[in-house]
């Protein structure tokens, strides 16, 4: 049974949230606080968090930021009433997995939080595969890591997939579509921004070899070329 840790000041909306989940199977722990929520994390280590964006003591963003110290792979969904670009693209930058603007469904929620853990919960464990060369770096997709010359850069859990179909696919455009559908499940302003957020953050994580590159193919996607 996936534990859920919902971090929200507005009561009577946490409370409406908590019952929905635990009805749908889910255990939920609930903070009213952001520092209340980071202590909450540290003892149980839940399977996924939804943090509202705007609380007091440490806000979601802050708590994001600590959460993404600790665990770089535990799925976090954003709650908030902000819809600006420059927004949603901070709080993936951040480590955010998914954006919910307020008001919401419970449908909706629900959905988002079944996305972020259904891989987790039911992919088979699978043979670790061989670490792969992508240019002077090695790219380990099951340690989610970057290696080269001595130096160790962690991916976060979505930018390792975003590498791994560029790899896949490497010297080839991938379509911005395809790789839209198959890591957020839609094609969406949002998730084309949050995809944005993680090329990004490939090319600087790649760019001291200067023989690999993320190239932008106008209208169509991405391609890595080694």
């Amino acid at each position: 049974m996936p534990t859920i840790l919902l971090v929200e000041d507005e009561l009577s909306l946490a409370l409406i949230v908590q019952d929905n989940l635990v009805s749908r199977g889910f255990t939920v722990l609930h903070a009213a606080d952001g520092q209340a929520g980071l202590d909450l994390f540290r003892r149980h280590r839940p399977d996924l968090l939804v943090v509202d964006v705007m609380m007091p003591v440490l806000d979601g963003f802050s708590l994001a930021r600590q959460v993404r110290r600790e665990d770089a792979t535990v799925p976090l969904i954003f709650l908030t009433a902000r819809s600006q670009p420059a927004d949603v693209v901070h709080g993936f930058e951040l480590g955010g997995s998914d954006y919910v603007k307020k008001p919401f469904s419970i449908e909706e929620l629900v959905a988002r939080i079944n996305a972020r853990l259904l891989p987790r919960a039911s992919a088979p464990t699978p043979t670790p595969p061989a670490i792969v060369a992508i240019g002077q770096y090695e790219f380990d997709y099951p340690h989610q890591r970057l290696h080269r010359q001595g130096h160790t850069q962690a991916l976060t859990n979505r930018e390792a997939e975003v590498l791994q179909h560029l790899y896949r696919q490497r010297n080839q455009v991938l379509g911005r579509a395809e790789v839209l559908q198959a890591l957020w499940g839609d094609d969406t302003f949002f998730n084309g921004r949050s995809l944005d957020v993680y090329i990004t953050r490939l090319r600087r994580y790649l760019r001291a070899d200067a023989d690999v590159q993320i190239v932008n193919i106008r209208g169509l996607g991405y391609k890595l070329m080694l």
